[in-house]
């Protein structure tokens, strides 16, 4: 099964406090561990998105994974109905 649109997740980002690390942010929205990969997207032939976080920071990883600057949010999900 290929996908070329991911699942919409929720109408919110992710806010969250993150440590220095690489994080694989999910792009089909078929992870379990929201917003971050599982593998889940090998049956769809999608990819995650990964980020490099270079300090100790709040962001805001994109909850409807339909942002055009992936992985954060830019407000995208403001344009959709609840």
């Amino acid at each position: 099964m290929k996908k070329d649109k991911p699942n919409f997740i929720r109408y919110e980002p992710y806010v969250m406090e993150v440590a220095p690390r690489n994080y694989a942010w999910c792009s089909c929205g078929l992870s379990a561990k929201q917003p971050f990969c599982d593998g889940s997207h090998g049956a769809v032939g999608m990819s995650p998105k990964t980020v490099q976080i270079t300090e100790k920071k709040t962001v805001a990883f994109c909850g409807c994974k339909a942002t055009a600057t992936p992985p954060f949010c830019d407000g995208t999900h403001k344009k959709f109905n609840k």
